[in-house]
Formats: C-alpha cells, structure tokens, sequence
C-alpha cells in the first residue's frame, strides 16, 4: 500500500483536536482570555518556527541518529502498519510535540515532520483560526475533501506562498490542531 499524503497521524490530529477542543471550551467556561492561556507553561521556552525546511532544529531529510545525539527525537518506533513492512517514526522532544516519520531506507532520514504544539509557522500555531492562517499565508489552499472522514479541512501553503507546509484545521473547532512540513501523513 501507498503512503498517501493526506492520511499516519490521523489518530494523533484527531486526539490533538480533542485535547485542543478541551482546552479551548474549558478556558471559555472559566473566561480565560487567550493571553492567559498562553502564558502557561509552554510560554517560558520560547517557540520553534516552523519552515518548509523544518521545524526548530529537526529538517526534513536529516539523519535520525544525527537528530537523536543532538535530543531533539526520541528513540525509533514502528510507524505505520499499512505503509508497509519495516516503516519507522519517532517523537519529537521538547519543547515540541509531535512526530517524524522516517524513510524506509538506511540510514533513516527524516520524511515529514508533524507537530501537535510548541511551534509557529509566520506566527500561525496550534489554535490558529483559518482567518488567522490567510493572514499570514495569502495563498494558502484550503481542501474539504477530508471533512467528512477526518473531521479537518487541510490548509495546503504553496512553495511560492512560504514554503510546503499543510495545517490540519478542526471542523468543530474551527483551529489548527496539526501542522504537517511538507505535508501531514495519513495512512490509507
């Protein structure tokens, strides 16, 4: 089976909209603004940029062990069953969350970098509105086809339009709940 580029981390953006769904109608109810909200403590290490490259330190087609001395990946897992035998991922450390898939060949490389919080790309971050991303992408794309089954409308930025880098926008929520570089993986 082929990896399709909108499908690994579906669980994960689905969990991350939960948890950001929670977050969110929780800071509501107690009338929290958004300021308080980010001054908690993610607000003390100051945030990666995310960039058609990368994300902080980790870049698309870095060497996995590269990445693992330097602590910004934690050890190999197995990553998608369906993408077929022998495929791997890792989990990014902190101040990230998120994960890599590898390439399937040695040595690993990084494939995709998908983060579930402690980056921004142009200022655009986990709890972004969609007003908010065509702000500072203006020539973003936006793709309903996964709506129905994902629950997220894609946000896909063009090279020419600040690089490949797709943003996973909650139906509910309306809010970014993953940003994918270059583009968000999804078992098929």
């Amino acid at each position: 089976m082929r990896l399709h580029p909108v499908a690994v981390l579906a669980a994960a953006a689905l969990s991350a909209a939960a948890v950001t769904a929670g977050a969110g109608a929780s800071a509501a109810r107690d009338g929290a603004s958004a300021a308080a909200r980010d001054s908690e403590p993610t607000a003390r290490v100051a945030q990666q940029r995310i960039t058609a490259k990368g994300v902080g330190g980790v870049k698309v087609g870095a060497r996995f062990a590269t990445l693992r001395k330097r602590g910004l990946l934690g050890r190999m897992r197995p990553g998608c069953e369906l993408a077929g035998p022998d495929t791997r991922s890792a989990r990014l450390r902190a101040p990230l969350q998120g994960a890599v898939d590898l390439t399937r060949t040695r040595p690993r490389r990084v494939r995709t970098i998908a983060v579930s919080g402690g980056a921004t790309a142009r200022g655009v971050g986990i709890g972004a509105t969609r007003a908010q991303v065509r702000s500072a992408f203006p020539k973003v794309r936006f793709d309903r086809r996964t709506e129905e089954v994902f629950g997220l409308t894609l946000a896909r930025v063009p090279r020419d339009g600040g690089g490949r880098i797709q943003l996973a926008i909650d139906t509910e929520t309306r809010r970014v709940t993953l940003i994918g570089v270059p583009f968000i993986p999804f078992c098929e």
